[in-house]
């Protein structure tokens, strides 16, 4: 027989199948598809199934029925077959009902009670058609599940093949609701728990762990309804399974009974709401013309009992298994291009972003070296360096282009008294150089200086305090007494107490002075005293105002340990069934002013959050060593619970204190694959070691019991699921004060500081810096907006045209409060660009650098995770920015704009985020088809491909626009390079110092975004060229606008 022929075979033997009444015939035909189709992989079961092996199998079964009495010799094989060629078979389940095979399917069961040979056959048959639903509900129907409960039950040992066939079937029966629904209200639930209790307490050597774990699998599809869940609960299932869960966590080999247990029991645990009054965040904004405080809810209203709970079952553990959600931005059609959007305010209107690009207009022609302005210069820097403003429209006036709180007078409100406190010179700071200085710039920016000092001044008499340091004012008193001994009664948040704890923190600095670079404490204290926030701020977070310097070693992503979630669950399940330890106590309560101001009980940890950037809402004490922590919303919103910024003192040391965040809303996390969240001890810092450092051991996020409440009385969207962050600390030190955060935090006070620095630190004769406002933000509070680029290399009239020709890179950053790893590349970005590196300075003559560092700043100061002021993601809002609600993106849309008109739209526009789930530092660019069509390119773009994998579509006026990603790098201390067409990013030394779990990466538009893992401030010196190198225009609706350049991401948003 020739090699080939076995592949010939099957529908030759089909046909003679179907056809041939020969006993000997068939039993032949069966033997030889049983050995084909027990060989080799499942191709050949296909094969047989596309030739019509299901139908011609199904029909022999029913003639071989008829007879009587019937003949086991061809039943046996025949029932075999049906059972491995219906597993792979899809259809099978439909094609058994269009041959009426159920009820003989069943009839066999029947007949053959009495034979666990035959019996055992019949019910393969069975398992394999229930697996289609509506064919199981029909089994149901006709009686199935009584039949199977008969061979089941009562326990017995016996017949054990027959029974696993039995539970196995009976499971894919329960698939069905109808039959789940069937099988409560005949009592069959209470029966399957004392069936497995039966199992569990007999099988003392572990060997039929299959039929135990097929009971539970009974039991969890009858509870994926809500009519099984109650009944479960009321039969006390959950005291059943946790005891047995119990007894097998010390064997590992009992994993698959462990992790079906703890699903059901997850799934099982009581509903219920959040424990707070509103779902809607602790703090509201009121919003100019009364618009609507929140956009519409993300995500559609969903029957609680249904959704999410017939989730297929996992293996919680396995850190290969990879996250499913897809992402919001993902657009799957390339050729949804649309016309370029008109321009959405008045041609003329952007005649006043003229002043915003006062290099294209500069005056070189006076520069002298003349020692009166070198001394004038020098006067200016007495003072701290306040960023020069310009008069864009604030977001409440468009008509009043100088508006800084118009309805406040500064005349009435006079100056701070508190101001004077920190106020220090910057000469230190200062490079001792020759400066080139231009006398118009110098009165236009003193004039600007001066308004900005009015600006600190104008703030609301209720603000009139000075900073305190959180960790200071409060009851640290080891603080008093190590340190400060004669200053221990001076301590005093009270009005008259004010100059001595300004002469603490002076003495504090002086004694225990770090070496921070680009950071001081004073300047970053005088700039948070201009801030203006909801809570109106009284005290300052210590590591934002201390300074902090990245890790002195590499530390690798955490190692998870195995089952660790499992035991979380089972820890959540103990609070239900074993009460008696819960404490239940509100320790810290943002809703509840009385909880902030009261002593702690004792033995019992002190929260905070009110200072910039904080969140945290509320604390609860369940145990002595375990917290529930709570999240605040999003300004004006009743979603977005991710970030948290947080102060915890009066801790014990070598304790493990396990903390619960229980109001996450994504679905998965990088906590589940070794991301840690960062840790900053006072004590250390004033030891000598103030740093940030990784903390953090069984570290894991999954589904908690919470849900949402009505969207009317909560604010949200009813039925939607919630998430715990759980993980445990162990405190360095007794009676500290710790910092624990998302990530690195890097506040709206750190960045107008750290600019503050870099414009005394750069080098004048060969830096030119501009720093203007770009517009003030809903909440009041200047938007900075940097130029950086080289002076001219002399007044000649070439070297002047040169400055003045250089095309433009616009950066931006921060547009989602809570991708804080975004600011951190940021802050390595500018101190490149003002370095004396050759490349810095390569770039500086060939650039001009257009860079909002920070487009969300009420957001970062509110301690929001991704919205503004208004409750709008401000990333959605480039299509038709508001002037008054989204002010930061209207104005950077409305220069861009500008920029368009006068012929000198950027090269590259380079947006920096961060990400939550996506690996390592990525790149999006623009989409290569519509950078061509926006172009008026003549290429046929039908013609072009591009991979689909990295493509956005931004809801709200976002177009799709991803080509591929440039690949991701790991950081190591060393220089990396990412290369992809004419993209050019390079990281610095220090950049990424073995990542400790996360992704940094872009999203394609032009935006970028940066890994929240990195072990010390991410630098990103050096950007090229464009996406596509073509230099096409923006089409001018920001986001939405096919804008040339990346998008670079990174981890943990």
């Amino acid at each position: 027989m020739p090699v080939r022929q076995p592949a010939l075979l099957p529908p030759f033997s089909l046909a003679f199948f179907e056809s041939s009444c020969d006993k000997d015939v068939i039993l032949n035909i069966l033997s030889v598809l049983t050995d084909l189709l027990s060989l080799g992989t499942g191709r050949r079961i296909h094969y047989v199934v596309s030739k019509g092996g299901s139908e011609a199998l199904l029909q022999a079964l029913a003639t071989a029925a008829r007879t009587e009495p019937p003949d086991h010799g061809t039943l046996l094989p025949l029932l075999r077959l049906l059972a491995r060629v219906g597993q792979r078979d899809r259809k099978f389940g439909l094609k058994v009902q269009k041959a009426e095979a159920t009820d003989i399917i069943l009839s066999l069961t029947r007949r053959h009670l009495g034979h666990h040979l035959h019996l055992t056959h019949c019910l393969w048959v069975l398992r394999v058609c229930a697996s289609n639903v509506t064919t199981g509900t029909m089994l149901g129907i006709n009686g199935a599940m009584e039949l199977l409960f008969k061979v089941i039950t009562p326990y017995s040992k016996r017949h054990v093949r027959t029974v696993r066939a039995a539970i196995g079937a009976l499971a894919a029966l329960l698939k069905s609701k109808s039959n789940s629904r069937r099988a409560v209200n005949r009592g069959y639930l209470g029966e399957l728990l004392r069936l497995y209790q039966d199992w569990h307490r007999n099988d003392v050597s572990n060997n039929y762990i299959y039929i135990r774990r097929g009971l539970l699998l009974c039991l969890k599809y009858i509870t994926n309804i809500q009519l099984g869940r109650e009944t479960f609960l009321g039969s006390r299932g959950m005291e059943v399974l946790f005891t047995s869960v119990q007894d097998c966590l010390s064997c590992k080999n009992l994993d698959p009974i462990i992790t079906t247990a703890t699903h059901i029991l997850r799934k099982c645990y009581p509903k219920e709401h959040l424990p707070v009054v509103t779902l809607r965040s602790s703090y509201s904004f009121p919003l100019p013309g009364n618009a609507n405080a929140e956009p519409p809810c993300e995500g559609s209203e969903g029957d609680s009992e249904s959704e999410g709970e017939e989730e297929d079952e996992k293996d919680w553990d396995n850190e290969e298994v990879e996250s499913k959600e897809e992402d919001c931005d993902l657009e799957t059609d390339v050729n949804k291009l649309r016309s370029r959007p008109e321009l959405d305010r008045p041609e003329q209107e952007l005649e006043k972003y003229e002043a915003l690009c006062a290099e294209l207009f500069q005056n070189f022609q006076e520069l002298e070296f003349e020692s009166e302005e070198k001394k004038s210069l020098e006067d200016r820097t007495e003072s701290l360096p306040s960023a020069p403003s310009h008069f864009i429209p604030s977001a409440t006036s468009v008509k009043h282009p100088n508006c800084r709180w118009r309805n406040q007078s500064v005349t009435e409100m006079g100056p701070d008294p508190g101001e004077q406190d920190f106020k220090v010179p910057l000469q230190s700071w200062r490079k001792k150089e020759e400066c080139i200085w231009d006398k118009n710039d110098e009165n236009r920016d003193m004039a600007e200086k001066a308004q900005d000092e009015d600006f600190c001044d104008e703030e609301d008499p209720a603000r009139s305090h000075m900073f305190a340091l959180c960790s200071l004012l409060r009851d640290a008193a080891w603080y008093k007494k190590v340190f400060y001994p004669h200053c221990e009664a001076s301590i005093n948040p009270s009005p008259e107490g004010r100059l001595e704890s300004s002469d603490v923190v002076r003495n504090l600095l002086e004694k225990h002075q770090g070496d921070t670079p680009f950071h001081n404490p004073c300047f970053y204290a005088a700039r948070a005293k201009c801030v203006k926030s909801i809570p109106g701020y009284r005290e300052l977070a210590f590591p934002d105002f201390w300074g902090h310097q990245p890790p002195p070693y590499s530390k690798p992503v955490l190692e998870r340990k195995h089952g660790v979630q499992r035991d979380k669950v089972l820890d959540d399940v103990r609070r239900l069934i074993q009460p008696g330890d819960v404490i239940g106590r509100t320790v810290f309560d943002l809703d509840d002013p009385s909880s902030l101001s009261s002593p702690a009980a004792p033995g019992c940890l002190t929260f905070f959050s009110k200072f910039e950037s904080g969140n945290l809402r509320k604390a609860i004490q369940v145990r002595e060593f375990e917290y529930d922590l709570l999240m605040n919303a999003d300004v004006n919103s009743s979603q977005h619970h991710q970030w948290f910024y947080f102060e915890v003192s009066d801790m014990k040391s070598a304790v493990p204190y396990r903390f619960n965040i229980i109001n996450c809303e994504k679905f998965n996390s990088q906590f589940n694959y070794g991301m840690q969240l960062v840790m900053y001890s006072v004590r250390e810092a004033l030891q000598g070691r103030p740093r940030w450092i990784r903390a953090g051991q069984e570290i894991c996020y999954y589904k908690n019991h919470y849900r949402c409440r009505s969207a009317a009385a909560g604010g949200g969207v009813r039925g939607r699921f919630y998430y715990t962050l759980t993980f445990s600390i162990k405190f360095p030190h007794k009676d500290d004060v710790c910092y624990l955060a998302y990530h690195y935090p890097y506040t709206y006070s750190t960045m107008m500081s750290h600019l503050d620095i870099l414009e005394q630190n750069r080098n004048p004769k060969k830096v030119y810096w501009r720093q203007q406002t770009l517009c003030q933000t809903l909440g009041g509070n200047p938007c900075p907006l940097l130029t950086i680029t080289a002076m001219p290399e002399s007044k000649n009239r070439d070297d002047l045209e040169q400055f003045c020709s250089r095309p433009y890179v616009f950066l931006t950053a921060r547009v989602h409060p809570g991708e804080s790893n975004a600011s951190w590349v940021m802050k390595g970005t500018l101190e490149f660009l003002v370095s004396s590196d050759p490349i810095a300075e390569l770039l500086r003559k060939c650039f001009i650098f257009k860079i909002v560092p920070m487009l969300n700043p009420d957001g970062v100061i509110n301690g929001n995770l991704r919205c503004s002021l208004s409750g709008d993601d401000l990333n959605r809002q480039w299509l038709t920015p508001s002037s008054q609600l989204h002010p930061t993106i209207y104005h950077a849309k409305g220069l861009l704009y500008y920029l368009r008109s006068i012929g000198r739209a950027p090269l590259v526009f380079c947006d920096y985020h961060g990400h939550s789930q996506k690996k390592n530092v990525f790149l999006y660019g623009c989409s290569i088809k519509e950078t061509l069509w926006q172009a008026g390119c003549m290429v046929d773009t039908a013609v072009v491909t591009e991979d689909v994998g990295y493509r956005l579509q931004l809801p709200g006026g976002e177009v799709p626009g991803v080509d591929s990603p440039c690949g991701g790098v790991e950081g190591n201390g060393g220089a990396e390079e990412l290369h992809h067409g004419k993209h050019l990013l390079q990281l610095q030394p220090r950049t990424l110092q073995r990542p400790a779990a996360g992704n940094a990466g872009a999203r394609g538009d032009g935006k970028q975004v940066l890994p929240w893992f990195a072990d010390s401030a991410p630098q990103i010196p050096a950007l090229q060229q464009g996406a596509d190198g073509s230099g096409s225009p923006p089409a001018g609706s920001g986001g939405g606008d096919h804008r040339p350049g990346t998008k670079v991401m990174s981890n943990g948003r």
